[in-house]
C-alpha cells in the first residue's frame, strides 16, 4: 500500500486536507475554516488538521502543502500570496517546526498540475500544463509528475502576462490589481468575463448568467463568449509555442463549461507557430479536489 501521503490546501476561506495511501486511494478528508489575517492561528489550524487526518488514516505520513503564492528561494519566505498575512513569513520552516518533520510547499496551481499528472486527466503524460480559470487565472506545470517551480518560483504564472496579439480595441486593456493593464487574468477570469459583457452591453450580470443566456441563444451573450474563447485561444497558444505540453488540463469554475472543449482547439491553432495543433485539452479529472490531492503527491518519487 505504501506510505500515507497527507495533502493540505491552504485557501483564503478554508483549509482542506486529505490522506492518500500509496495507490492514491482516499483514506480521509477534512476541512476547517481559515483563520483569515492570523498567521499563528493558521499554523495551529494546519497542525491540528494534520493530526486529525493522521488519526483517521491510522498512521503518520509525508506532508505537502499547497499555498496561494510561492517561496522566495533565497529566504524561504512567502511572496505573491493573495492571503496577504502569509507574505514575508517563513511558512515552511515554521510548519516543519510545528509538525516535527519535513514539509514540501508548492504553489496551488502547481499542485493542480501534479494531481492531474499523477492520476488525473494528464496521467502518463510527460509534460502537463494545468490552467486555472476561476475568480483568478493562473497555471502550473508538471514534468513527469513533479512540479516545475522555476528559479524564481514563478513558473506557470500565466495570468499576469499580457493578452497576446491584442487588437486596437483591446489596448491597453482593463486595469489589473498587479498595477498593469491587459493581463490575461483581467480578460479570462470569471469577473473578467462579466466585466467584458458589461462593457459590451451596459448590463452587469454574472458569468453564470452570461453562459445561460448564451445557451438560450442571446446574441450579445454569444458574442461575449466567442470573444472570451478567442482570447483564451491566443493565451494558450502563447504557452504552446514555448512549452509545447503533451496535455493541457483546465481547472477552476469556468472549466466546467462543456462548450469550451469542442470550440477551443480551433481558436488555438491559428496562433501556433508553423500551424497545426492537436494537443488534448481536457477538464480536470479531480475537480475541486485536485489542489489538495496534488499537495499530497508533492512527495511523489522522493525518498
Amino acid at each position: 500500500m505504501g506510505p500515507l501521503r497527507i495533502g493540505i490546501d491552504l485557501g483564503g476561506t478554508k483549509i482542506a486536507g486529505i490522506v492518500l495511501d500509496g495507490a492514491g486511494r482516499v483514506l480521509a478528508e477534512q476541512r476547517v475554516a481559515t483563520p483569515r489575517g492570523d498567521y499563528d492561528a493558521s499554523l495551529r489550524a494546519i497542525a491540528g488538521l494534520v493530526a486529525a487526518l493522521e488519526a483517521q488514516g491510522g498512521g503518520t505520513g509525508t506532508v505537502g502543502l499547497g499555498i496561494p503564492g510561492a517561496l522566495v528561494p533565497q529566504t524561504g519566505r512567502v511572496k505573491n500570496a493573495n492571503s496577504t498575512w502569509l507574505n514575508g513569513r517563513a511558512l515552511g520552516e515554521d510548519l516543519e517546526r510545528a509538525l516535527g518533520r519535513p514539509v514540501r510547499l508548492e504553489n496551488d496551481a502547481n499542485c493542480l498540475a501534479v494531481s492531474e499528472a499523477v492520476d488525473g486527466a494528464g496521467e502518463g503524460a510527460a509534460v502537463v500544463w494545468a490552467v486555472i480559470l476561476g475568480t483568478g487565472v493562473g497555471s502550473g506545470i508538471a514534468l513527469s509528475g513533479r512540479a516545475l517551480s522555476g528559479r524564481q518560483r514563478i513558473a506557470g504564472e500565466w495570468g499576469h502576462n499580457p493578452l497576446p496579439a491584442p487588437r486596437d480595441d483591446e489596448r491597453p486593456g482593463p486595469a489589473c490589481y498587479c498595477g498593469r493593464h491587459g493581463c490575461l487574468e483581467t480578460w479570462l477570469s470569471g469577473p473578467g468575463l462579466a466585466a467584458d459583457h458589461a462593457r459590451r452591453t451596459d448590463r452587469a450580470i454574472t458569468g453564470e448568467a452570461i453562459i445561460a443566456a448564451m445557451r438560450a441563444g442571446d446574441p450579445a451573450a454569444r458574442a461575449t463568449f466567442a470573444a472570451w474563447l478567442d482570447r483564451l485561444g491566443r493565451g494558450i497558444a502563447g504557452i504552446v509555442n514555448v512549452l509545447d505540453p503533451d496535455v493541457i488540463v483546465l481547472g477552476g469554475g469556468l472549466s466546467t463549461i462543456p462548450e469550451i472543449y469542442e470550440a477551443l482547439p480551433a481558436r488555438v491553432a491559428p496562433h501556433v507557430f508553423g500551424g497545426g495543433f492537436d494537443t488534448p485539452i481536457r477538464p480536470s479529472r479531480h475537480g475541486d479536489a485536485s489542489g489538495v490531492r496534488g499537495a499530497a503527491w508533492l512527495w511523489n518519487g522522493v525518498g
